[in-house]
């Protein structure tokens, strides 16, 4: 008797877990666009106040995942490849964005970067809402799908 309780119950946790790491691609892309957004809220202060060398501005900050191997890319001098989560528009902003860092005057550079900051704005909110109803979702459909090989074992 209590081998089918532990049984079902490593059944369903297990289902669960699977739905968790099936929403972590929605945590990736809430997490990369939220590094993005305070990377262009930081790279723009620099614009405005110390203007330090971009080398010396990426070195300063750590981000997580993704977004840190792009700026990792940076330092290399190589162009950053967007991950493949992003969709092909994210992508082409991606790398329009990733194009402009050090090109040319701080004028014009902070006028780019200005009007990215909406459309990061939107993105890490869009991310955010996705994030936390796939997440529910995934883990919700995680919990009944174990429920149902329990029904059908038992």
């Amino acid at each position: 008797m209590w081998i089918k309780f532990l049984l079902a119950g490593a059944i369903i946790a297990f289902c669960v877990f699977i739905g968790y790491l099936a929403a972590d691609k929605y945590r990736m892309r809430k997490r990369f666009f939220a590094d993005f957004e305070a990377f262009n809220e930081r790279f723009l202060s620099e614009l405005a106040y110390a203007r330090a060398p971009l080398p010396e501005f990426l070195r300063k900050q750590r981000y997580g995942g993704d977004f840190q191997k792009a700026v990792e890319s940076l330092l290399r001098h190589e162009p950053p490849k967007p991950p493949a989560m992003l969709a092909q528009e994210e992508k082409e902003e991606f790398i329009n964005y990733f194009s402009m860092l050090g090109a040319g005057d701080s004028g014009s550079q902070s006028g780019f970067f200005a009007a990215k900051k909406q459309y990061l704005s939107e993105k890490k909110a869009e991310s955010a809402k996705e994030a936390k109803a796939r997440g529910e979702l995934y883990l919700k459909l995680g919990l009944l799908a174990g429920l149902a090989f329990v029904i059908l074992i038992i």
